[in-house]
């Protein structure tokens, strides 16, 4: 997963190769070359893997070796990492965010799904606390039910981030490091099942299934819900089903708890600075945030700690609502605000139609703007829609 895995939370700025850092443009564009072109099972750094891979997990090296020899570098992963350059006209808008995972396509095939699944649905709600709207509001926007899960070899695309991981990147080594160990346990995993791995087809980050599970996240928290004594994400929606609420549970979903709370502002004590530095991390107290200037609309009385969450608009004012620690589960799957909010929409959009109610959707608010004194003084607070 993304984690969840989403997969979201992986792109990367790809200039340069892992095992090369030449000075000059020329020369690098020479070492790239080389690089791309030479196989990993000839590779010195992919063989120190390989052999350091061998010692921890007892793999046979030879078997290691041959799995390498079979992966090929994928140039299109490291351009499909690249973020697009943050700019005036490429400002992030959670408008647009939204409208990319919550159509009315995405919302008939959530329908479909949910009643094909409902038994599923409901056993893993019971067994986890996970609401149904939450897991097929994750399925919805990973891969629209199963549509789109990707058509890439996982082997490749995990060989080419952990051995050709661009070097420019701030957390390079970082990175790299995790997706050399997301591709040990893919081994780990395709020799356990007796499985190719050539066979298993993902997401250019080598995200799985229904759900997009990396496989770390495929070995902890995947587990079989049908009971056909295999754990099959592909093509088992009910073991996709029981993993994804799995996984939330086990990152700290709370039953019965909110996702957000709306936001009101105290302008007069408002500190935006001190309630967005933890970013999504839940820090606050409702009375903490409330003596910041953020008061959680219903949610005074709210148990644990809470997080403002600030949503960008492009060239218009950000919004804002107050997230929860389920707010903040729905991340662990994805590192983003924007995705958590897309995930609770698309679920509660799916919810109302099966209903032919009106959806519980999120609706974050711009900070009060006061006009600036004129002929009439006392003008009004315009809270901006």
């Amino acid at each position: 997963m993304k984690r969840l895995l989403s997969p979201l939370l992986l792109l990367v700025l790809a200039t340069g190769c892992a095992t090369h850092r030449p000075a000059d443009a020329q020369s690098s564009k020479s070492a790239q070359k080389r690089t791309y072109s030479t196989p990993y099972a000839q590779r010195a750094d992919a063989q120190q893997w390989a052999q350091d891979v061998a010692r921890r997990t007892g793999l046979d090296i030879a078997w290691i070796q041959a799995q390498l020899a079979q992966a090929q570098f994928l140039p299109q992963v490291p351009r499909l990492m690249t973020p697009a350059p943050q700019t005036r006209t490429t400002a992030r808008d959670w408008g647009d965010y939204r409208r990319r995972f919550i159509d009315p396509i995405r919302i008939q095939a959530g329908v479909r799904f949910w009643s094909q699944n409902t038994d599923a649905l409901a056993r893993a709600q019971e067994m986890f606390g996970v609401p149904p709207e939450m897991v097929v509001g994750i399925i919805g926007v990973e891969t629209i039910y199963g549509r789109h899960m990707g058509n890439l070899r996982v082997l490749d695309s995990l060989a080419t981030l952990a051995f050709d991981f661009p070097q420019a990147h701030p957390r390079a080594a970082e990175r790299q490091r995790y997706f050399r160990g997301e591709l040990e346990q893919f081994l780990l995993m395709m020799h356990s099942a007796g499985t190719p791995s050539t066979q298993p087809r993902g997401s250019y980050a080598g995200a799985m299934g229904l759900g997009q599970f990396m496989p770390t996240s495929w070995a902890k928290w995947a587990i079989d819900f049908d009971g056909d004594g295999r754990i099959d994400l592909f093509n088992s929606a009910a073991d996709a089903i029981g993993s994804v609420a799995n996984y939330f549970k086990s990152h700290g979903w709370v039953p019965g708890q909110p996702v957000w709370y709306p936001a009101l502002f105290n302008t007069d004590s408002l500190d935006l600075n001190t309630l967005l530095a933890p970013d999504i991390l839940p820090s606050f107290t409702a009375t903490q945030m409330a003596g910041l200037g953020v008061v959680p609309a219903n949610g005074m009385d709210h148990p644990g700690l809470l997080a403002l969450i600030e949503l960008k608009n492009g060239e218009a004012a950000p919004s804002y609502v107050v997230g929860t620690q389920n707010f903040y589960t729905i991340t662990r799957y994805n590192w983003s605000s924007y995705y958590a909010m897309a995930v609770h929409d698309l679920g509660q959009e799916v919810a109302a139609a099966r209903q032919g109610t009106q959806p519980q959707i999120a609706q974050p608010v711009t900070l009060p703007r006061f006009t600036q004194p004129s002929a009439e003084p006392d003008s009004p607070t315009q809270n901006q829609p």
